[in-house]
């Protein structure tokens, strides 16, 4: 699994010739963008700095597009949607949380999540995490403080920061990171295998953007 982080909530994770898209910015947003095919793209929120699938279907890959709860499977790729909110840009809106199974592997993506206190069926849902998306940025979504402590609460193997950057606060990942007392280098991009989880507990990981 190769994951890459796009800005904002763009990430863009690849497995084999299977690529996924989260939260991809669209081309009407004011956000900067990226553009890839993608087999499956997951929008968390109906807004255009989430909702881009139109950058996401390019070339042969014409995305199968997942926005809002439910249960489904893609191409041996295992998704359940979860309800929670949100008030990205100042609105309340329905928000849904991912957990994605594949190659033996939990991912969880919070999405535009403002809330530690997640419906119950939503965090009786979320449970066996090994890569954990959380934003971090406030404004409408979890702030720094929030996103750790409900990154902690989950367990994951390893907590991914997004959200933040051009979007939300401005020194939302320095707060996030003081949060945790911890200060990672950067990488370029994140390869994982299942075993690479092995002893690893809620360590942080800091994806440059690419």
């Amino acid at each position: 699994m190769i994951i890459t982080y796009l800005g904002a909530q763009f990430v863009k994770v690849s497995f084999g010739d299977t690529v996924l898209a989260f939260n991809p910015v669209s081309k009407d947003s004011k956000l900067s963008t990226s553009k890839f095919g993608a087999d499956i793209v997951l929008s968390s929120l109906n807004h255009v700095d989430m909702n881009g699938v139109d950058q996401v279907s390019f070339g042969e890959k014409k995305a199968f597009a997942i926005s809002g709860p439910g249960e489904y499977e893609v191409k041996g790729v295992f998704i359940k949607g979860l309800p929670s909110q949100s008030a990205y840009d100042g609105e309340k809106r329905i928000n849904t949380i991912y957990m994605v199974s594949l190659e033996g592997m939990n991912i969880c993506f919070l999405g535009g999540v403002n809330t530690t206190d997640l419906p119950p069926e939503t965090d009786e849902a979320i449970d066996e995490v090994d890569i954990l998306f959380v934003p971090i940025g406030g404004e409408g979504v979890l702030d720094a403080a929030q996103a750790y402590k409900l990154a902690v609460a989950i367990g994951p193997k390893i907590i991914i920061p997004i959200h933040y950057g051009e979007v939300g606060a401005k020194d939302a990942l320095k707060a996030f990171l003081k949060e945790g007392g911890e200060s990672p280098t950067p990488v370029a991009k994140l390869t994982l295998k299942k075993k690479d989880l092995e002893g690893k507990e809620a360590e942080v990981v800091v994806l440059e953007r690419e």
